[in-house]
C-alpha cells in the first residue's frame, strides 16, 4: 500500500486503509472514495511552475530521449509527476529539478512486474507512455518492450481509472513490412505496428502519436551520421546512396509540445496523430547538408556512395555489435540502418502535430547548433564570417 507521504503528496485518489488493487475512481476527482474532499484535485495558482493545475501524470520512460523534454514542458505548466524509474535512481534523480518543490516523485518500477505499474499510476489521472528501445538486448526484447509493456501498462490503467493514456509510437510502423537492408521484415516496424493494436484493445480512448525520426540534443538521427562508427574515415555508406530515401524529421521539443497538448484537450481522445517536421528532404541531401555544417565538405574529403557496393561495412557492423558491452556503439546495428533507410509515409487523412496547435521547428535553424559539438578541427577559433554558412538541403515536395 502507499505510504502516508504518497498518499499526501499525489492525493487525487484517496485509497480506504483495506482496499484491493481493483480502485473505484471518482471521475471529478472533487471527493474521495468515502466522500470526504480532496483538495489536492482542485487547480491552485494562475498556471504556471509554481501552480498546480489538476494533472497528476505518470511518465513511463521517463529517462528517455523524449521523456526528458515532457517532463520539463510539464513542470512549466505545473503538473503533479510520478516518474517511474528502473535501475539506479540517480539517472532519473536530475529531473527532480523539472517541476516546483513537491511537485516531482519518483517510485522504482520494472515493466515486468504488475505491481510496480499499479503502484505508479494508482494515483494519477493521465498516464504517458514513452518506453521504446532502438535495439534489443539479452533481457528486452522488441515483443517485451513495444507489445507486451505497453499492453500489460494500459490495462493495468484502465483497472486503475486513468482517464487518458498517451502512447508514442513510430509514423512507418508496419504489420508486413518490406524489408530494405535486411533479409527479413523489421521486427522493429512490427512491434510498434502490434504495440498500437495491444494498446487500443486495453485503453480504447488512448491517444497515439506516431512519430517520424526525432532529432534534438543526444538524438539517435542526427548524432548517428556524426558518429565516426557510421562513417568509413571520410566515406559514407547510405542505402541506394540516399537517393531514394525521404526524410521528414522532427524536433524532440515539438513531440513533447504535441504530447502535453493532447493531455489538455478531451477531443484527442480515440485519435492518431502523426508527428512529423514541416518539411521532406531526400536523405543525401540532408546527410550531404550535415557533413557542411560540420566542415567536413568534399575538400575535407567527404564522399557518399550505395552501402550494396561495400563489402567492409557488414563486417563494421558486426564488429560493432559484437564488442559492444550493452548498447551497438554510435547506434550501429542493422534494425537502426532499416530505419534509417525507410521513407517516411504520411497519411493524408490523419492529424499531425499542427492539428495540436505546435508550431513546427524547421531543421535548419536547429540542426547547426546540434551538429557544432562535431565539426572538423574544433579547437581552431574562427573568425565571424570566416567559413560560408551552407545552403539548406533541398525541399523535397512529391
Amino acid at each position: 500500500m502507499a505510504t502516508a507521504a504518497l498518499k499526501g503528496q499525489f492525493a487525487t485518489k484517496i485509497i480506504p486503509k483495506n482496499a484491493s488493487m481493483s480502485i473505484v475512481y471518482i471521475k471529478s476527482a472533487q471527493y474521495s472514495s468515502d466522500g470526504r474532499p480532496n483538495l489536492a484535485a482542485y487547480k491552485r495558482g494562475t498556471g504556471g511552475r509554481s501552480s498546480f493545475n489538476g494533472i497528476v501524470a505518470t511518465v513511463f520512460g521517463c529517462t528517455g530521449f523524449v521523456g526528458r523534454y515532457v517532463c520539463n514542458k510539464l513542470g512549466k505548466i505545473g503538473t503533479q509527476m510520478i516518474l517511474p524509474y528502473r535501475g539506479d535512481f540517480y539517472d532519473a534523480q536530475r529531473l527532480k529539478v523539472a517541476g516546483d518543490l513537491g511537485q516531482v516523485l519518483f517510485t522504482p518500477f520494472d515493466i515486468r512486474d504488475e505491481e510496480s505499474i499499479a503502484k505508479a499510476v494508482r494515483y494519477s489521472n493521465v498516464v504517458i507512455n514513452l518506453i521504446g528501445r532502438d535495439y534489443e538486448t539479452k533481457n528486452f526484447k522488441y515483443m517485451d518492450v513495444h507489445v507486451d509493456g505497453p499492453r500489460r501498462i494500459a490495462r493495468i490503467c484502465r483497472e486503475m481509472g486513468v482517464e487518458r493514456f498517451i502512447h508514442l509510437s513510430y509514423l512507418n510502423a508496419e504489420e508486413n513490412p518490406t524489408p530494405l537492408v535486411l533479409k527479413k521484415p523489421s521486427l522493429y516496424k512490427i512491434s510498434k505496428y502490434l504495440g498500437e493494436c495491444a494498446v487500443r484493445e486495453e485503453f480504447p480512448t488512448a491517444t497515439i502519436l506516431r512519430a517520424s525520426d526525432i532529432y534534438g540534443s543526444e538524438d539517435r538521427f542526427i548524432r548517428s551520421f556524426a558518429s565516426g562508427w557510421r562513417i568509413h574515415g571520410q566515406l559514407m555508406p547510405l542505402y541506394k546512396n540516399g537517393l531514394e530515401t525521404v526524410k521528414q524529421p522532427v524536433f524532440v521539443s515539438d513531440v513533447a509540445q504535441g504530447i502535453v497538448n493532447a493531455i489538455r484537450d478531451l477531443d484527442t481522445r480515440c485519435q492518431v496523430y502523426q508527428a512529423v517536421g514541416p518539411k521532406r528532404y531526400l536523405l543525401a541531401d540532408l546527410v550531404d547538408w550535415f557533413y557542411k555544417l560540420m566542415r567536413k565538405d568534399e575538400k575535407w574529403g567527404y564522399m557518399r556512395y550505395d552501402m550494396k557496393y561495400d563489402p567492409i561495412f557488414p563486417l563494421k557492423v558486426a564488429l560493432v555489435n559484437m564488442i559492444s558491452p550493452a548498447y551497438p556503439f554510435g547506434n550501429l546495428h542493422w534494425e537502426s540502418i532499416e530505419k534509417e533507410a525507410t521513407t517516411d509515409k504520411v497519411e493524408p487523412g490523419l492529424p499531425t502535430l499542427e492539428d495540436l496547435g505546435v508550431n513546427l521547428t524547421q531543421i535548419e535553424d536547429q540542426a547547426p547548433w546540434e551538429l557544432k559539438p562535431f565539426r572538423a578541427y574544433q579547437y581552431y577559433i574562427d573568425q565571424i564570417g570566416e567559413f560560408a554558412k551552407p545552403d539548406p538541403p533541398k525541399v523535397y515536395n512529391c
